[in-house]
């Protein structure tokens, strides 16, 4: 097979990838050339536009190191990543709704005792957190795995500032017999993801701004239990209806109420006010656990 043009060239490359041994990669295969085909097909680019392309691609590939994925930053800021969230999770009325990890999970982060302060010494307005995590039908899980993370009040994650601590603004907890946790940070502001590289190109010139609304991360996993990756947004962000990446939603929009000096939440004294974040999260349980749930209530 020979001589093809822009009618037969896509019919040629599908009998090709048809030699796939695994189906589910000649099924993606055959999916993306399909689309991409028509892709190419539906914007007819120039030659120099196609060179573009392959120079944006290659300079995103180049942005990449052990702290900045600028191919997931690409996916995120597509509303790829969202959709792939979407897919693989949906989720019961009950449970917590998920969004994207986002960049700047660290794995490993240091374990800590309930009521620790995470903040690593930076400044900003103290923040209580108190949560609880239960199953979809509101029973307490004990021994939960709590993962949070979280940027300063300039917006920038520890990773990102050469001046921060190791680990500061993130930590790893363990949900009490009740299935509470709570720990103490700084209230986290809006940042901007980064845009100084090819996505950062691609934002302007698409006319959007690169600004993601103040949240804190939660990864939350449990025995019988999907893993729940998530944020809870700070009511009233300007950028909540706008976020870069796609990833508000309602249920995840919380007030950080504004305390008093006083008595905290947890039993601390504070003499200066602070804010209060409370919010109890619910897991899905895991495929393979439902039918024997179900069999048993």
């Amino acid at each position: 097979m020979r001589n093809f043009d822009e009618f037969t060239i896509t019919e040629a490359v599908l009998q090709r990838v048809a030699a796939a041994k695994d189906l589910r990669t000649r099924q993606i295969s055959e999916a993306l050339v399909r689309h991409l085909h028509a892709f190419v097909r539906e914007i007819g680019p120039t030659q120099g536009e196609w060179e573009t392309a392959i120079d944006f691609l290659t300079r995103t590939g180049q942005m990449c190191d052990d702290k900045r994925q600028e191919f997931i930053l690409l996916s995120d800021t597509l509303g790829v990543s969202m959709l792939v969230d979407a897919i693989n999770h949906r989720m019961p009325e009950q449970a917590t709704e998920t969004t994207v990890l986002g960049p700047f999970f660290v794995k490993d982060a240091p374990e800590l005792a309930c009521g620790a302060d995470i903040s690593g010494g930076m400044n900003g307005e103290p923040m209580l957190v108190t949560g609880s995590v239960a199953d979809a039908r509101g029973k307490p899980i004990a021994g939960a795995v709590v993962d949070v993370w979280h940027s300063d009040d300039d917006g920038y994650y520890d990773v990102q500032r050469k001046d921060a601590v190791a680990a500061a603004m993130r930590g790893r907890f363990h949900t009490n017999s009740d299935g509470r946790f709570w720990f103490w940070s700084i209230k986290p502001a809006a940042y901007p993801v980064p845009h100084d590289g090819p996505v950062g190109e691609m934002l302007e010139a698409q006319g959007r701004h690169p600004w993601r609304p103040a949240h804190v991360h939660f990864m939350i996993g449990a025995p019988g239990c999907e893993q729940l990756v998530t944020h809870l947004f700070v009511a009233g962000d300007q950028y909540l209806d706008s976020d870069v990446v796609f990833g508000v939603k309602d249920s995840l929009i919380r007030e950080f109420k504004d305390m008093p000096a006083g008595i905290a939440a947890d039993g601390r004294k504070m003499d200066q006010p602070h804010c209060h974040l409370r919010h109890v999260f619910r897991l899905k349980a895991r495929a393979s656990m439902r039918p024997a749930q179900a069999a048993s209530s």
